[in-house]
């Protein structure tokens, strides 16, 4: 079955928008033919936007694209389900969702990544992230190599506050070294979101 545009009079279908890795609900909106036609190709979720009255990616001014997972059609072929990986929030608030309930992760992590992104293309010696930046990959790496360790020693000890305090330090370096890579925690996320709906077939 083909999404049926031509059950609607301004032929614009409505669209709602999942996490992939949550399955919480990110956003409602419209596409016509053509906007569905170009999200498939590019595999980035474009509208039709009625107050610009054109298409519209998500993210082409922000960066905040919708990389597509997976895309359903209900069974009158007249709404449209996406599955995508956000590139940030996705509500014009900040927040991860237009329906709230803003997570830790988006709160915390996904801030921190942002900072970080501004680190690497920064020239500042000052800053901590940028000097790693300067030193390149193989700096990286082992700082996260030795933070793996310092934190599988606190965990053979019974200090909760060290114990956290280098689980902090890991994440923190773990996260300079995917953006060295070109990647964010977002791209974990959905290899380990495919892995787990994989198991449960």
């Amino acid at each position: 079955m083909k999404p049926d545009f031509e059950k609607y009079d301004n032929k614009l279908m409505p669209v709602i928008i999942q996490d992939f890795v949550s399955n919480q609900v990110l956003m409602q909106a419209f596409m016509n033919e053509e906007a569905f036609l170009q999200s498939i190709k590019t595999n980035r979720i474009t509208f039709f936007s009625r107050s610009k009255n054109r298409l519209w990616t998500k993210g082409e001014s922000s960066g905040n694209f919708l990389d597509i997972k997976e895309y359903f059609l209900d069974c009158d072929g007249d709404s449209l389900l996406f599955t995508v990986v956000p590139r940030g929030p996705v509500c014009h608030t900040g927040q991860h969702s237009c329906y709230g309930n803003e997570s830790f992760r988006t709160s915390v992590l996904d801030r921190l990544g942002s900072i970080i992104a501004q680190r690497k293309v920064r020239d500042d010696k000052a800053s901590y992230v940028s000097s790693l930046f300067q030193e390149g990959i193989n700096k990286i790496a082992q700082k996260v190599g030795e933070e793996s360790v310092e934190l599988i020693i606190e965990a053979k000890d019974n200090n909760d506050e060290l114990f956290l305090g280098e689980a902090a330090d890991l994440m923190f370096h773990y996260l300079i070294l995917l953006e060295a890579k070109g990647f964010q925690l977002c791209d974990v996320e959905a290899v380990l979101a495919q892995r787990f709906k994989s198991n449960q077939r």
